[in-house]
């Protein structure tokens, strides 16, 4: 996430937010936010969600993640907001929605559904 310049901004039980801006590395070639940066983003929401249900010493690693790109990622930061759908004991549900923001405007460009497994590193 440092690559991305990527911000932790909030962090509550079962739910996350980060926030990075859209870096001129980070652009495809007509200029919108890299579908990359938008999976990313997403996916560590998602994933630090499932991690606060886990016990503390684990890790999560992402079993699988599906992705709707809704719209291009058009604006100046992209705002990934995870929140957990079902916890277990070993597997949880996440989901997270990817937010461009352009000025004081959030545009939902992205949303994100998987499964997450807790690890012993």
């Amino acid at each position: 996430m440092s690559l991305f310049e990527a911000k932790l901004e909030k962090i509550e039980l079962g739910a996350v937010e980060i926030r990075a801006p859209i870096l001129q590395s980070t652009r495809q070639q007509h200029g919108f936010a890299h579908a990359g940066l938008t999976f990313a983003l997403g996916d560590s929401a998602a994933g630090y969600s499932a991690l606060s249900f886990m016990n503390q010493g684990n890790e999560v690693l992402t079993t699988e993640m599906k992705i709707n790109l809704l719209r291009p990622g058009k604006g100046q930061y992209l705002i990934a907001r995870g929140r957990v759908i079902k916890h277990g004991k070993t597997l949880v549900v996440a989901a997270a929605d990817v937010f461009a923001e352009e000025y004081d405007t959030e545009e939902l460009i992205a949303t994100l559904l998987g499964t997450l497994i807790a690890t012993n590193p």
